[in-house]
């Protein structure tokens, strides 16, 4: 029987593949791949990049990005922002183009969040070698430089032959879609074979949808959750950001509603309940809220839900003390399931949610309990008022109040960005998130310069919002060059920069560690050679308005104010530009965080600090 064939390159079959597959959850289908970013060069020009043009904007659009790791955040923020159903791709050069992805690759990896990979490569038939930008290992000859990208992605294949890309870009599309497993997809395609024809069966290139499945809990691991649950005086529920990714947020409220246990959220999982609901203790672990800490520290049973339990969610394994304390992790990932010798609930955070309701049908915690965590969550509100508090309009703004004039401004439909320096702190602790996609804090990787870039993927996932970036000066000077993608695009995305002269955020664990902030401020050298002398005289506010956002200064509280209500209002670009008075107004640490200091030292502050992390360090335990 003889089959329908269509005769086109491996970038051209590649490029019409990926525009007819979709997602499907729930009964609700997406279109998968919703476009390509591409910075083009000579090993993917005359393939990827004439495969674009030739297939047109409708059946895949292009976005011109100016960094390649840019190009990846950007990719990731839409992935989430649209609960992983939806994703883009990403095509570089081979070379320079190709390992400036690695680190976007990792945090989309390491977050469990799809995004798909196409660097260029070297060719596959060898013509000649080296290459321009060619790694030549004297020992593998196969080895490229996309190997690097190896160990970050979840699914990684070089397509070296025309028919290979068949197997592999199904395989692809599994991995992007699956709800345990995916992250980063790498297709390193070789620059010859990308140009070279084939005869591409036609069921290869038509729709294909891909169900995104909910798993339901095994009923042996729901009974045994039930029973914990049931026996526990003290329940806490720590939220993760599989809670966003599953849309369970409603099965979570209703879990709560019905028993009354409260709810701690991992910086992914913020937003999980309402601010103001009354079982939402905010944040948990090194960054959270002095009630949610207080509970997990007395917590006889700690559910995980959709967390991968990093150390500041655990205080470095310090927060957790209760001597019987047991936990239940409800995980689609059964890796994570399994984690502190944990009960493990293998299933869909929003399959498990509502199994679990169900079956505790008339069980709730003692009425004592929730009179004690609901006094702890009024009193931590009134520590975020104090820390909003600006009764002078006419003073430089701490952190704080830029955070507390923001408060003011948005709605709930804007989305706050953030991944670095001192602001996730802040924001862990005291922001108010008012709906499940508000709150938007990338720190699986905590990785500086991918504010800017993420809000141009969630204006481009949910046209119209409004998008607040929120960055440091070291974080901006890692990465402003999306603010000419968004510009280019005509978003209108938020800038919210705050100079303070540094790395705050390193320069007080720098103090904190016997480090005595060296090498942390943005400052002259000083005559005995130390950067301590006069700030630099950089003005990072002339900087973006020269790659075209309009730009607001703000000098004053009464200023910010201002200037944000008329960003928000704004229908491009706008940066607001603040320069905060340094002294610090958010609440202390309620939990530690392991970083190991100097066993041995001359200095006075390095000696101090290690009797300290000793001290700390005593409060460890293994959760067996």
């Amino acid at each position: 029987m003889s089959r329908t064939t269509v005769r086109l390159t491996v970038a051209q079959a590649l490029v019409r593949f990926l525009s007819a597959q979709y997602s499907e959850r729930d009964g609700v289908r997406h279109r998968l791949i919703a476009g390509t970013w591409g910075i083009f060069g000579h090993g993917n020009v005359a393939g990827v990049g004439q495969a674009l043009l030739e297939a047109g904007e409708s059946a895949m659009p292009f976005h011109q990005g100016r960094n390649e790791q840019a190009m990846v955040h950007a990719a990731v923020a839409h992935a989430r922002h649209l609960n992983r159903l939806s994703a883009q791709a990403v095509t570089t050069s081979i070379g320079p183009g190709a390992t400036n992805l690695v680190t976007g690759a990792a945090l989309a990896t390491i977050n469990r969040l799809p995004v798909l990979l196409l660097p260029g490569d070297t060719f596959a038939t060898r013509p000649a070698d080296p290459l321009l930008q060619q790694l030549e290992h004297p020992a593998e000859a196969d080895v490229s430089v996309n190997d690097t990208l190896r160990p970050v992605s979840r699914y990684f294949d070089r397509i070296t032959r025309p028919e290979a890309l068949i197997p592999s870009a199904l395989a692809a599309m599994r991995v992007l879609t699956d709800p345990a497993e995916t992250g980063a997809v790498t297709l390193a395609l070789p620059q010859d074979v990308q140009a070279e024809a084939f005869d591409w069966p036609e069921e290869f290139l038509a729709d294909r949808v891909w169900h995104v499945r909910r798993p339901a809990p095994d009923p042996v691991e729901l009974a045994d959750a039930v029973r914990a649950i049931r026996s526990a005086a003290r329940p806490l529920i720590v939220a993760g950001g599989g809670v966003h990714h599953s849309e369970a947020e409603e099965a979570l409220r209703a879990l709560v509603d019905a028993t009354g246990i409260p709810v701690a959220a991992t910086q992914a999982g913020k937003g999980s309940l309402r601010h103001d609901h009354p079982a939402d203790l905010g944040g948990i672990g090194h960054t959270g809220t002095a009630v949610a800490d207080d509970l997990a520290r007395t917590a006889d049973l700690v559910i995980g839900v959709g967390t991968r339990y990093t150390d500041f969610t655990t205080a470095s394994n310090t927060l957790f003390q209760h001597p019987g304390v047991r936990f239940l992790n409800l995980n689609i990932t059964a890796f994570d399931a399994h984690k502190l010798a944990a009960r493990p609930l293998v299933c869909d955070a929003r399959t498990g949610l509502e199994r679990l309701t169900a079956e505790l049908a008339g069980h709730r915690v003692a009425r004592a309990y929730e009179e004690e965590y609901r006094a702890g969550k009024e009193r931590w509100e009134r520590a975020v008022d104090e820390a909003y508090r600006a009764d002078d309009p006419t003073a430089v703004p701490t952190q704080t109040q830029v955070l507390g004039a923001l408060d003011v401004v948005v709605g709930d439909e804007d989305v706050v960005i953030n991944a670095a320096g001192s602001l996730p702190g802040d924001l862990h602790k005291l922001w108010r998130a008012r709906s499940p996609r508000q709150y938007h804090l990338e720190y699986g990787y905590s990785c500086m310069g991918y504010e800017i870039p993420a809000a141009i993927g969630v204006q481009q996932a949910a046209p119209g919002t409004p998008v607040w970036a929120l960055v440091g000066d070291g974080t901006y000077l890692m990465m402003p060059t999306e603010i000419v993608t968004a510009v280019q695009e005509g978003l209108p995305v938020n800038l919210v920069l705050v100079q303070n002269h540094g790395y705050a955020s390193i320069g007080g664990l720098s103090e904190s560690v016997g480090a005595e902030r060296f090498g942390t401020a943005y400052r002259h050298r000083a005559a005995d050679g130390t950067f301590s002398g006069t700030p630099l005289p950089v003005d990072l506010a002339a900087n973006a308005g020269s790659l075209g956002m309009e730009v607001l200064r703000a000098k004053t509280v009464g200023e910010l104010r201002e200037a944000l209500a008329t960003a928000r209002a704004s229908d491009r670009p706008t940066c607001v530009y603040v320069e905060t008075d340094p002294a610090p107004t958010a609440p202390p640490a309620e939990a530690w965080w392991d970083v190991p200091v100097a066993e041995t030292a001359s200095r006075p502050a390095a000696v101090e600090a290690r009797r300290e992390y000793d001290r700390q360090a005593a409060a460890r335990r293994r959760h067996l």
